[in-house]
């Protein structure tokens, strides 16, 4: 029985892909590097380490993790202000899990620095969450499940007990290798290729009843 609700966060609960692109375009920049907004698709999901680490690995442009990363959240800290807003349906969906009693976790694969900006930015207060997981509390990224483990071993709760929501193909992955549900958005992905996942929906204002009620 569904006890608890595992939220990914970039491409479920906002859309942020756009500006923490922007800020790795001119964090590079800054280094002296033109890359472009394309580079960072496929790392899209896997946390910011790889999210510019990859970018750089291709280009061969030297890159400080530590500093670069920083400099990467100053410049997204900035250019989000005011901007960002949760995506289509996020809280009345946050509303009727509540009303459920369900418990509630973000899952996020980006840093701690990032999810905070994100939550405060959108006005989804950290209170709406019984937890708050992120990238840099797991070792191994999606699509291997650990954060999702550790999210629903945070809630007290059995991972065959949570539905994971999801907007990634890895994170559809991590959600099943972790023994939970998962109800997929497409504001990332087609619904063909959610060839995993027990919903599919294009926003959450979309998602069923018999996802949160089974």
């Amino acid at each position: 029985m569904i006890k608890g609700v595992l939220f990914d966060m970039d491409g479920v609960l906002l859309d942020s892909e756009e500006y923490i692109t922007r800020a790795g375009m001119l964090m590079f920049q800054e280094k002296g590097y033109q890359v472009k907004a394309s580079d960072f698709k496929p790392f899209t999901g896997m946390g910011e380490n790889r999210f510019l680490g990859g970018v750089a690995e291709k280009y061969g442009i030297p890159f400080d993790l530590e500093k670069d990363k920083a400099r990467t959240y100053a410049i997204y800290g900035k250019i989000t202000k005011g901007k960002l807003k949760p995506l289509t349906g996020v809280r009345e969906f946050i509303g009727r899990c509540r009303n459920r009693k369900l418990k509630l976790a973000v899952a996020t694969s980006a840093d701690e620095v990032k999810m905070r900006i994100n939550l405060r930015e959108t006005g989804l207060k950290e209170e709406f969450f019984d937890t708050l997981v992120n990238g840099l509390e797991v070792i191994h990224k999606k699509p291997h499940p650990e954060i999702y483990l550790l999210a629903a071993n945070r809630l007290k709760l059995d991972p065959k007990d949570c539905l994971v929501v999801e907007d990634a193909i890895s994170g559809m992955k991590a959600a099943r290798a972790a023994g939970c549900r998962c109800l997929a958005i497409t504001s990332s992905f087609s619904a063909e290729e959610f060839d995993q996942a027990d919903w599919v929906v294009p926003d959450l204002s979309a998602a069923p009843e018999e996802c949160i009620s089974w």
